[in-house]
């Protein structure tokens, strides 16, 4: 089990508890980009968001974070205002 919790500067906080980190990789892309879609900003706004603060923190928890999970140990990541961390629940 791990639990993936996450900020956007100013914006919202939320958190999610699953079996795994694939798992949760995929929550925290599809809830975080509801929110930076719901934002109101413009649609090239949002994308550079997208492609600048998002998919950066996916990726690292996909491959750092996996790999830190795995050894027992916590894993944090910010890009931007957005920033997000993982730790094994046990």
């Amino acid at each position: 089990m791990v639990k993936i919790s996450w900020a956007l500067i100013a914006e919202h906080v939320d958190e999610w508890t699953g079996p795994d980190t694939d798992q949760g990789a995929a929550v925290l892309e599809a809830k975080v980009g509801a929110v930076v879609d719901a934002s109101g900003m413009k649609p090239e706004t949002v994308q550079h968001w997208r492609s600048d603060f998002l998919a950066p923190v996916v990726e690292s928890l996909r491959t750092e974070g996996a790999a830190a999970l795995a050894r027992g140990e916590s894993w944090s990541k910010a890009a931007g205002p957005f920033l997000a961390c993982a730790s094994p629940v046990t």
